[in-house]
């Protein structure tokens, strides 16, 4: 009786086309890291919905899509009087736009979209765009968000990930069945955009972070190996790039990022939409996070032709190979990361060139947003050859 009132309700809803919801987190995530498949969904003729949390990028987005609705959710952790109205909200949205697919992107729009979708009997595609701060320190939130993910994604129709560690441990905590899963690369790289570039040499190196104000970035890693760094070698620079008080249980307080500029070890960018400047002012680009998914800032990095440290885990190793495109460091290790860069400043400005030369590489080989955007393209046209919305075992196969 409950799918036969639904499918009334849907006919009634009915709109012309066939309707793709997109649904992240937040407006700037989808305009920075979704915007070419948006671009793609509509010359393919989709009708497309965003449905996010207004922060500024939503007017921006209002010029790519049909559509762009509001999203009541909250980043601070799990409260099940917030979540439930999160379901409620992506529940009606797509019931009334009579949704066919629903392409979700971080924890919650995937946990309660696909939820959704078993409710309304449309398809869903997940991205695991990386594990977070629940699964680099267990607790009881990560037991819980495990239960989640398996009860949200046993039937769903694609759920892909950004690296193989996050996609195995999916699957081999039960989360997750291998035949629906497949690894894409990252998010792409738009590689006109971030085209390659030669550093300029100068007396004045200068060691670039770009990500969220968060200490599961290790930003305290970094300031630490900056006043190691800057007795040392006192010509180096050393820069943080992006938001800071931002709804994260892991935030860095807006205090202790005016302590550290004020240790003059360090400078703070502020926040951009447009990374590419900073990129390419750049000669080296470090990023020592606990875990990723496939971080962007760091394909861009490479796109642009410049070396990059990062630490030796799931989805930062992915984007380096030592010693060729830059040097993996141990997670949570100011030391560590220390060795790695004096070992950058002892290279010879050809030997840096070199490492910048190999991203670029690796990226036009295997990061391209095109090649993302097609995974999904091809996904969606398989669902089209398929009504009912089940992959068949040559589709399948493509998780491997």
């Amino acid at each position: 009786m409950y799918f036969q009132y639904i499918e009334k309700l849907k006919q009634k809803y009915q709109k012309p086309g066939e309707v793709v919801i997109v649904c992240s987190n937040y407006a700037w995530t989808v305009f920075n890291f979704r915007l070419e498949l948006l671009r793609r969904l509509k010359l393919e003729g989709y009708r497309v919905i965003v449905l996010t949390q207004f922060d500024g990028y939503e007017d921006l987005l209002k010029n790519e899509v049909d559509e762009v609705r509001p999203l009541f959710i909250s980043r601070r952790g799990i409260n099940p009087i917030f979540d439930f109205f999160t379901f409620v909200n992506i529940f009606w949205v797509c019931l009334l736009n009579n949704a066919n697919t629903i392409l979700l992107f971080t924890v919650k729009p995937v946990i309660y979209g696909c939820l959704v979708c078993k409710f309304l009997r449309c398809r869903s595609v997940a991205m695991i765009t990386g594990l977070g701060t629940a699964f680099i320190t267990s607790s009881w939130i990560t037991l819980l968000l495990e239960r989640l993910y398996k009860f949200a994604l046993n039937g769903s129709d694609r759920v892909f990930f950004q690296n193989p560690d996050d996609r195995d441990l999916f699957i081999d905590r039960g989360l997750v069945k291998r035949a629906i899963t497949q690894i894409t690369p990252g998010s792409g790289v738009d590689l006109e955009k971030f085209g390659y570039s030669k550093a300029v040499i100068t007396d004045e190196v200068c060691f670039l972070l770009i990500a969220r104000m968060i200490w599961d970035k290790g930003v305290a890693e970094f300031v630490e190996a900056a006043r190691v760094i800057k007795k040392a070698y006192p010509y180096t620079k050393f820069q943080l790039l992006g938001p800071a008080n931002i709804e994260n249980r892991t935030a860095i307080p807006l205090q202790k990022l005016s302590e550290w500029v004020s240790s003059g070890y360090l400078e703070y960018l502020g926040e951009t939409d447009n990374v590419e400047p900073y990129i390419r002012s750049a000669h080296c680009v470090v990023l020592p996070s606990y875990r990723e998914g496939t971080p962007k800032s760091l394909l861009e990095a490479a796109a642009v032709g410049r070396p990059i440290i990062t630490t030796d885990v799931p989805g930062c190793r992915e984007v380096v190979t030592h010693n060729i495109n830059g040097f993996l460091c141990q997670p949570k290790s100011s030391s560590s990361l220390v060795k790695q860069m004096e070992k950058f400043l002892a290279l010879s400005a050809p030997e840096k060139q070199r490492l910048g030369i190999e991203g670029r590489k690796l990226v036009e080989k295997y990061y391209s947003q095109e090649v993302v955007c097609d995974l999904y393209l091809s996904t969606l046209l398989k669902f089209r050859k398929a009504p009912d919305g089940l992959m068949s075992s040559s589709d399948q196969g493509l998780s491997k």
